[in-house]
């Protein structure tokens, strides 16, 4: 009989975030994949500051392994860089929103 035991330090990000450019009012998705479910502590942040699921902020994780953060209707002043971390993992990527420079 093999039991396979998995505890959070066997745990290693599968698939980092990615760095993503939007434009304003754009939505931006973030994704990172662990290598199996069951992780503690998953938070994610924006320069520091730490994100909850609001209407503009939608965090959702999907079978315990992939995890995605979408920043809706973003601004200037949302650039910046994004955080995972789940227990002792870390994964970060730089959002840059663009504006939109309108021609006369």
């Amino acid at each position: 009989l093999l039991l396979l035991c998995y505890t959070e330090e066997a745990a290693v990000i599968v698939s980092g975030l990615k760095n993503t450019d939007v434009f304003v009012g754009e939505s931006a998705t973030f994704t990172c994949e662990l290598s199996h479910p069951g992780m503690k502590n998953v938070q994610w942040w924006l320069d520091g500051s730490p994100l909850h699921n609001n209407f503009v902020t939608e965090i959702s994780e999907q079978d315990g392994m992939i995890h995605t953060l979408t920043l809706n209707d973003v601004a200037c002043h949302d650039s910046g860089t994004v955080t995972f971390r789940a227990g002792s993992l870390i994964s970060s990527a730089k959002l840059l929103v663009k504006g939109i420079l309108l021609l006369e």
